[in-house]
């Protein structure tokens, strides 16, 4: 059984499965009624955080046009268009055995793309959540149903996996940001 999350709650991740290393991050949503006339199109992506909280370069950005980070740890399956369909709409794998020494943190994002020029927000999207599962066995360990508590917000940091003491935790975010991908990008250091 899976421990369900809510806002702000941190949970140990490696510390209650021993050997857990390859995880797939899922995320997903459906899209409300929406009568714009343009896709709808979500975008997770993960950054990996340094101490400061920071990537340490740009390559530290995985996510649609940089599908896997160079040490092998993150990797992006793809970009999903629209989020039709049930399950994960889009998903991250992370070797945890292979994130490098000095990656403190990787944070997963999900924002709208050309949301401003679509008139685009996350009030318009409903039942989005992101969950962690084993790879080796696809047992779901954890989820976090982030609820409706969005309107303008065209970016989210939805959640991240983060060292404690040897071990790796998940904190429960859900923080809206207002200017998309590139207000999250200089927010994490990434020369947008």
């Amino acid at each position: 059984m899976p421990v369900s999350l809510m806002k702000g709650q941190k949970v140990d991740l490696t510390k209650g499965h021993p050997g857990l290393a390859k995880l797939i991050v899922g995320l997903g949503w459906d899209v409300n009624r929406y009568d714009g006339g343009a896709d709808f199109d979500l975008d997770a992506a993960a950054f990996l955080l340094d101490a400061s909280g920071k990537v340490t370069n740009d390559a530290d950005f995985v996510f649609y046009n940089n599908l896997k980070h160079a040490s092998g740890a993150v990797e992006h399956t793809g970009d999903n268009l629209t989020g039709e369909g049930e399950g994960d709409d889009e998903v991250i794998k992370v070797d945890l055995s292979k994130v490098p020494a000095n990656i403190e943190k990787i944070d997963f994002t999900v924002t709208i793309y050309d949301a401003e020029t679509r008139s685009q927000n996350f009030g318009q999207v409903s039942n989005a959540y992101i969950h962690v599962l084993d790879e080796t066995n696809g047992v779901e360990l954890i989820r976090f149903d982030l609820g409706e508590d969005f309107s303008v917000e065209t970016a989210i940091v939805v959640g991240e996996l983060y060292r404690h003491n040897g071990e790796w935790k998940f904190n429960a975010i859900g923080s809206g940001f207002a200017g998309g991908l590139a207000a999250l990008g200089r927010n994490f250091g990434v020369n947008v």
